[in-house]
């Protein structure tokens, strides 16, 4: 008889034989759910002494129903579908993986960045369509040494992106309100208010963390301040960006594009979801990517592999990987 139950709330792959492969042999039942909005997950997993979470939103409501719960493992680095500070209410440690995905999303980043400045998606429509000219970019093309990138968040993956970009010649600018201008300015990155950033870069790449703060930080006021030349790229949370007010933007020429890999509805969290729920499907400058940032067949393994070992630590009483702690105030810190 298993020692211990770890229950995964939802898992898009085959199966969870890696997971398996690393808790099993400590004496620990690894059971599969598919449960992604995490609604009816206290009920199913009532009997956990690990939850090891992905898309599930992970409430208060939810914690306090567990009755031997020791921690919750997040896959990935996003901790904000968790209740931070309901887990330590509750006796229980919060883990994720904060080195998760940085080359990953840096890398789908910047593809998306350089497809849209060179129009690509605006040319491979008008050919197919039967036309053959230079002006079918729909708008003007600009040397990437002339342009400015600017990033929001300069986190992990925002030093990454801003490490690969400057190799082709972009002037790099960036806003992060937690981090000093000394260290920004080590990467040849000049820190600027966001209101200079929005109104000046030619690249808005949204790469900050989503909380309250941080909802819908490109909002219809910061979309009328960039140049109509400009692209936004999100490969952030979705909600970081009002998609009502972004359709707007794109349909009406406040911008010339956006590259986005998830969507304000989150469609991977919604098992009823559609294209036309949302009109930014319905664009041809707007460029969308499943929530697929983060993968590579590496990055993938990584991610289960130390989500396991993370709550493998807990079980055997020793140190995880890494361990979330809730701030004074809200919010969340690694530690």
């Amino acid at each position: 008889m298993a020692r211990w139950k770890v229950y995964v709330t939802d898992y898009d792959y085959d199966n969870l034989d890696l997971e398996k492969s690393i808790l099993e042999p400590i004496g620990a039942e690894v059971i599969g759910l598919q449960c992604k909005t995490g609604e009816g997950l206290a009920e199913l997993a009532k009997d956990a002494d690990i939850i090891m979470a992905r898309y599930a939103k992970i409430t208060r409501e939810t914690l306090e129903q567990l009755e031997r719960c020791k921690a919750i493992c997040r896959y990935g680095i996003g901790v904000d579908t968790v209740d931070v500070k309901a887990v330590y209410d509750n006796g229980m440690i919060l883990t994720n993986i904060p080195d998760f995905c940085i080359e990953e999303v840096a890398e789908h980043s910047i593809a998306m960045g350089l497809t849209l400045l060179r129009r690509l998606p605006m040319y491979d429509q008008a050919t197919k369509a039967g036309s053959w000219r230079w002006q079918d970019a729909g708008g003007p093309i600009q040397r990437f040494r002339d342009m400015t990138w600017g990033i929001i968040g300069f986190g992990k993956i925002g030093q990454n992106i801003a490490l690969k970009i400057k190799g082709l010649g972009f002037k790099v600018v960036c806003n992060d309100p937690f981090i000093s201008q000394n260290y920004i300015n080590s990467f040849g990155v000049e820190k600027v208010a966001f209101s200079d950033l929005i109104r000046s870069a030619d690249l808005v790449n949204v790469m900050c963390p989503y909380n309250k703060s941080t909802h819908h930080i490109i909002d219809q006021a910061a979309l009328k301040e960039m140049k109509p030349t400009s692209v936004v790229i999100n490969c952030s949370r979705g909600k970081l960006v009002d998609n009502q007010a972004l359709y707007q933007a794109l349909k009406e020429g406040w911008i010339a594009a956006a590259g986005l890999d998830d969507t304000e509805d989150e469609p991977a969290k919604n098992i009823n979801w559609q294209p036309r729920d949302n009109p930014l499907f319905s664009l041809d400058n707007c460029l969308i990517s499943p929530h697929a940032a983060y993968y590579s067949e590496a990055s993938l393994e990584d991610n289960r592999r130390l989500a396991a070992e993370n709550a493998k630590a807990v079980l055997l009483g020793t140190r995880p990987i890494n361990i979330v702690r809730p701030l004074i105030g809200g919010g969340a810190q690694d530690c």
